[in-house]
């Protein structure tokens, strides 16, 4: 197979499932059946995924794959010079295999979904609504330019308001859609700057242009730390998008859309699209930018995962389990890990994917009860959900021959070299404490679910076993979700196919002195296996080889003990909960209501906004108003002045003149008699008169 037979199979990808939601919602109204055309469209979407990813990997393993068009060509422009901007897709190992893990999710959340929803009132707008956002991710995965990406990027924020906000007669659902809807606003925001700031620079959007020109030593304003600055603020879309310290609010409330759709967007590919975007622009990454991104990795891996401790809802354990595990994915990228960082981004892509599809099994057998405090007992009902689900909880708690295992021990490791060589060894200390955490709320969660006996009784006699349609998905995503489709040594993912021949670290392209220590080229003498890898150091590879084998066995010591204690205090209940939970109010109140972050936002940002607009509301009836009416009365009152003086003094004046000259016209009217003598004798008078006054003079 040639590449543009590899090309052809990419555009499919991409354009069929848009064709979908036109034909799906188009037709939904008129033939009930219109679901079928989005499920049939989404299957050979997948197919084309599967068979590009095997052609890819088969036969251009090291070859990246562009195709582009001249969208836009103003030709030579004053300041700018040459102006053009081009949109096409970059086919290489990582954005394949994203596309293979969207296609994958997207198709079996669309067969769960035929289930799930059926006998929905909206049930084929429902499949549009996935059509539309499978478009929209594929956008991102295959777009060779941040423009393009930033395009989709919005679509994909679109897309997730309709599935959010689906049951939008919810006033929860709807709140819960503009609420992410604005919050990743704000982090978009920062990306545009970010975009503008590189355009600006470089008059592209292309991705590989713009590494180039960083290469050769153009940085925006010619300074490193503007470089830093643009690194940072393209980072800001990933901490929207993908739910970072501190815009991670938005992601917990999202669940209210339909289970499935937490699964889709919540798991498995929108929350990614942050992650997927900064392994695009890795290699641009300056020292300080990586450790702004760690920063916030850390912060968002331990925050949600103390939060998770205490909730009690089925869908929120597993929406702040995501956040964590993001920010356990941004952490690497900010310590230097890309490879362990994508990894974990597709196994976590499969194993939470089937948490939430999981979860929604429960819910469905449950009649949509979400509290885990009134389940129990289920292992019985649903076997094969119990199953999967504990598999799904050993592979996010980061146990041997499971995929996340392998992801979490790399991003362990590497945040153990990274602390050994630029002495930030609080990245560390943050992973291995959030393993912790999370293998005790993962287990607490399955425990109070499955185990022990049931709280509803009148629930639990009519809960029975999800039909194939939703336990088949499960099933194929704990399979994906074993370490041999990664590797063959369930110990090092490194000595896998998937990290030591497909995910590779790209070159970075900073200038040496704003990189980190490990961020030196090694000379490659164009051996294959150095081909576009080589990033770190010699100490750092040293490091990281050292950091192996103590992160793996300190990782499953955290691992077991987080089991252990949710064992001994939910299952044999050697420690009571509600003690402990009562010994420490004050933390347990803290972690219950989500660290008060919506309280805090409620009152900085809603309440300051409200009280702006009341201020603005006060300046503009008070003083803008005013200003308008004491105008209109100054106004008024000039005009009221000036007719009463054009009515008396202009026009008295006049009328005066003329009522002098009509006075003296009547008067003088007597003399004019018509007879000679009169007018001789007149003249002979004023003769007289004249003479004496003369005299007199």
């Amino acid at each position: 197979m040639n590449e543009s037979t590899l090309i052809s199979l990419s555009l499919f990808a991409l354009f069929a499932p848009l064709a979908g939601f036109i034909i799906t919602l188009l037709t939904g109204k008129r033939l009930k059946t219109a679901y079928l055309i989005e499920n049939f469209i989404i299957s050979l979407v997948l197919l084309a995924s599967i068979i590009a990813l095997f052609v890819k990997l088969a036969y251009y393993v090291d070859k990246d794959i562009v195709s582009e068009i001249t969208w836009i060509d103003l030709g030579i422009v004053p300041i700018m010079g040459k102006l053009s901007i081009e949109l096409g897709i970059l086919l290489d190992n990582v954005s394949l295999i994203m596309m293979f893990v969207v296609s994958l999710i997207s198709a079996l959340v669309h067969y769960y979904s035929i289930e799930y929803m059926r006998g929905d009132k909206r049930y084929n707008r429902y499949f549009a609504y996935l059509g539309i956002f499978t478009f929209s991710m594929m956008g991102i995965v295959l777009t060779h330019n941040i423009l393009m990406m930033y395009i989709f990027w919005e679509l994909v924020g679109l897309s997730s308001y309709l599935l959010i906000g689906f049951w939008y007669e919810k006033k929860s659902a709807s709140d819960a859609g503009k609420k992410a809807f604005i919050v990743n606003r704000i982090g978009d925001l920062g990306m545009f700057a970010g975009i503008l700031m590189i355009f600006v620079t470089y008059h592209t959007f292309t991705f590989d242009k713009i590494f180039a020109a960083i290469g050769e030593g153009i940085l925006p304003f010619n300074s490193e730390f503007w470089l830093t600055a643009t690194g940072i603020l393209l980072f800001c879309g990933a901490i929207g998008k993908s739910a970072q310290f501190p815009l991670h609010v938005w992601l917990p409330d999202a669940m209210e859309g339909p289970t499935p759709v937490s699964a889709l967007i919540h798991a498995a590919t929108m929350v990614a699209a942050g992650v997927y975007m900064v392994t695009r622009i890795f290699v641009m990454l300056t020292g300080d930018a990586m450790l702004f991104i760690a920063t916030i990795g850390a912060l968002s891996a331990f925050i949600p995962a103390t939060i998770a401790l205490t909730q009690t809802d089925i869908k929120k354990v597993l929406a702040y389990s995501t956040v964590s595990q993001l920010g356990y994915m941004v952490m690497a990228l900010g310590v230097g890990a890309y490879a362990f960082g994508f990894f974990h981004l597709v196994t976590h892509a499969f194993f939470k994917a089937g948490l939430f599809l999981g979860s929604g099994s429960v819910i469905h057998s449950m009649h949509h009860e979400q509290d885990i405090m009134k389940m129990g007992g289920l292992k019985k009902k649903m076997p094969i959900t119990y199953w999967t689900f504990l598999f799904y909880s050993l592979a996010i708690s980061g146990i041997p021959l499971t995929s996340g295992f392998l992801s979490k021990d790399g991003i362990l490791a590497s945040a153990m070299s990274f602390g050994s060589l630029t002495g930030y060894h609080i990245f560390a200390v943050v992973g291995f404490l959030v393993a912790l955490l999370t293998a005790f709320y993962m287990f607490r969660l399955l425990i109070l679910t499955f185990h022990g006996e049931p709280k509803d009784h009148h629930k639990f006699d009519h809960a029975h076993e999800s039909p194939a349609l939703m336990t088949v998905p499960l099933i194929v995503l704990a399979i994906l979700s074993i370490f041999a489709f990664y590797t063959l040594n369930p110990l090092d993912a490194q000595q896998g196919w998937v990290l030591n021949k497909w995910i590779t670290t790209p070159t970075s392209v900073v200038p040496e002195s704003a990189r980190y220590p490990f961020m030196v080229n090694h000379e490659t003498h164009g051996s294959a296996e150095a081909h576009g890898q080589i990033i770190h150091s010699v100490e750092y590879t040293e490091s990281l080889h050292h950091s192996h084998y103590p992160a793996m066995f300190l990782s499953l010591f955290v691992a077991l003990l987080g089991i252990f204690i949710a064992y001994m205090m939910y299952e044999k209940k050697k420690m009571d909960a509600d003690k402990i939970a009562g010994s420490m109010k004050p933390l347990y109140n803290f972690s219950l209501n989500k660290w008060y972050f919506d309280e805090l936002y409620g009152v900085i940002a809603i309440g300051a906004s409200l009280r702006l607009t009341e201020i603005l509301k006060w300046f503009d009836n008070t003083i803008i108003d005013g200003i308008v009416n004491g105008s209109g009365w100054i106004t008024k009152v000039t005009s009221a002045i000036s007719g009463w003086f054009d009515n008396w003094v202009i026009d008295g004046a006049v009328n005066a003149v003329a009522y002098i000259s009509g006075f003296f016209g009547i008067a003088l009217k007597k003399t004019q008699t018509g007879k000679v003598q009169t007018y001789v004798a007149l003249a002979v008078f004023g003769v007289m008169v004249f003479y004496f006054a003369m005299r007199l003079l």
